[in-house]
């Protein structure tokens, strides 16, 4: 409950703010006075600063100075309903100051329209910190040690408390965000702490009848959110805050690409690791008197790395004189830059495996292997007429997305990777709960999806608008067609390649119908037959052990 009221003596506004209910006992009255005297010190841009904390009758309650305007609640009922940016951005505001306040301990408990207040210049701030400590919603029992800087460590079970705390917190928040974006409560409860408790037993989906379009990103963050399995959901405030960013990010960048993300930690880091030893060997062949151009291209095309790195060269402004066809080979990217540009390119990439620790760089490994297995295969299935290292190019190109994500942001590819997995069975005999698709996990993660990261970046580094073409993989939902040019038919071969590698991550029970369909689906467009199918894969994961080039034609 909150009480607008005015101190004559001090000349000022003030909200006083109640919990639902009385603490059940001295116990939990004693916690809330704790809580709430750890919230009162916190002092954060998005957080209404608190002025008293008292009990009067067994009433504790809240005293604050809000800023000028009015809370969330009053605003929507004054306001036309406001469109996904500016919902989004009233969550990051919100999100900012929670995220601050889990940090030192202090959970809310208590999230919803009339405890956010929205200031004349639209931003949020939240009010009634801890209010909700001590009672059965509530927030962190552990909350005031921390918070208050005590020396004791807090014990299991506080910790427990205050996790579970932080969690529905951010439950919360997402129902919030939900009923902004479709202008109706989630579950038809309008109270969202009665919400929160349904949250786990019922669905919650954001409808697809909502007064404004909801972008499919927007829509696996607010999806995930409130998902019914909480291994599922955000960790924490500042994992579901960055997975807001990212989409509000790519929105503002003019192609839609969310470049902020990366571009960062691509001038810290390089945009990715050679592989071990790969860059001394191609040092070795410069230095070779007779240097034989095939055999760098197949040793260039081991390390994905230095093949966007010359990508990315030759398409720099100095280079811009090469004509206006794009660079679609690493050997036109070699013969342009030289045997001395090629040194110069392998020589500046950071050693393997750059900033990351163990687990990451094996997930980073794992990912090159399959960047490099489907463009291998789609060397292989390249139909007469077309440049077989185009297609493999352009099949290494749409890995570009995962890879700078695997390198960049391992944390959020782990966690792209979990949602992926299916969940547990309810039931012994009911079926696998599926987990979600590529596009949706990393959505829901990142803020955008894998493919537009890669593409942004690829823009950013001058790739003529053909070779971003390719790089967009065909929808696995419409049928193919044969396309009208070389590069529509170029896409058509690299999607198909990385799709089969795709389908070799499936169970063996499952992967020879998927074969099958791959094969159906393309027929139209590239008219291979199943058995030229494995043979591709075949030779593509032996090329992607390492094969010499001497030995392609040997099967």
């Amino acid at each position: 409950m909150n009480w607008l009221g005015y101190d004559e003596r001090a000349g000022l506004e003030l909200v006083i703010c109640l919990p639902r209910q009385q603490p059940a006992d001295a116990q939990a009255l004693e916690r809330w006075q704790q809580a709430a005297q750890a919230a009162a010190r916190l002092n954060h841009p998005h957080l209404v600063p608190v002025l008293e904390t008292g009990v009067e009758e067994r009433w504790p309650y809240m005293v604050s100075q809000p800023p000028a305007g009015a809370t969330l609640a009053e605003h929507l009922a004054t306001h036309p309903v406001p469109g996904p940016a500016e919902a989004v951005a009233w969550t990051c505001d919100a999100l900012e100051g929670l995220a601050y306040a889990h940090e030192a301990g202090v959970a809310h408990g208590d999230i919803a329209a009339h405890n956010l207040w929205i200031d004349s210049n639209g931003r949020v701030q939240v009010l009634a910190l801890s209010l909700a400590a001590g009672s059965d919603a509530g927030a962190a029992d552990a909350a005031p040690a921390a918070a208050a800087g005590g020396s004791l460590a807090l014990d299991p079970s506080q910790l427990r408390s205050q996790r579970a705390a932080g969690e529905r917190d951010l439950v919360a928040i997402g129902l919030l965000l939900h009923g902004l974006l479709a202008d109706h409560p989630a579950l038809d409860q309008p109270d969202i702490a009665l919400a929160a408790d349904l949250v786990g037993q019922e669905i919650v989906r954001l409808p697809w009848t909502t007064p404004q379009p909801v972008p499919d990103t927007l829509r696996a963050i607010v999806n995930r959110s409130t998902e019914r399995a909480q291994r599922q959901r955000y960790l924490s405030a500042r994992t579901l805050l960055r997975a807001l960013r990212g989409w509000q990010e790519a929105q503002a960048q003019e192609d839609g690409g969310p470049l902020p993300l990366l571009l960062d930690r691509m001038r810290a880091a390089g945009h990715l690791p050679a592989r071990s030893g790969l860059t001394q060997r191609v040092a070795r062949l410069v230095a070779m008197e007779r240097q034989r151009i095939d055999e760098m291209v197949d040793v260039i095309v081991q390390d994905p790395a230095l093949a966007f790195e010359l990508l990315r060269t030759v398409n720099a402004a100095q280079f811009a004189g090469h004509g206006d066809a794009p660079v679609t080979t690493v050997r036109r990217a070699v013969l342009l830059i030289g045997l001395q540009g090629v040194r110069s390119a392998a020589s500046g990439l950071r050693g393997w495996p750059g900033p990351l620790g163990e687990k990451p760089a094996q997930a980073l490994e794992r990912g090159l292997y399959r960047a490099r297995f489907g463009a291998h295969v789609a060397e292989m299935l390249c139909p007469a007429g077309l440049d077989a290292e185009e297609a493999l190019l352009g099949a290494l190109l749409q890995s570009l997305g995962r890879l700078l994500v695997l390198y960049h942001f391992p944390e959020e590819a782990e966690q792209i990777r979990q949602l992926m997995l299916p969940g547990p069975r309810p039931e012994p005999d009911a079926p696998e709960q599926p987990g979600m698709n590529e596009v949706a996990a990393a959505s829901a993660v990142l803020g955008a999806d894998l493919e537009s990261l890669g593409v942004a970046v690829a823009r950013y580094w001058g790739l003529h608008e053909a070779m971003l073409q390719i790089m967009r993989r065909l929808p696995t939902d419409k049928s193919v067609h044969k396309p009208d040019d070389r590069y529509g038919l170029l896409r058509c071969v690299a999607s198909a390649a990385n799709e089969a590698v795709d389908v070799l991550l499936l169970p063996a029970l499952k992967q020879p119908s998927a074969m099958n369909a791959i094969v159906q689906r393309y027929a139209r467009a590239l008219g291979f037959t199943p058995k030229e199918l494995q043979e591709a894969l075949q030779k593509g994961r032996r090329l992607a052990d390492g094969l010499p080039a001497a030995e392609r034609a040997a099967g």
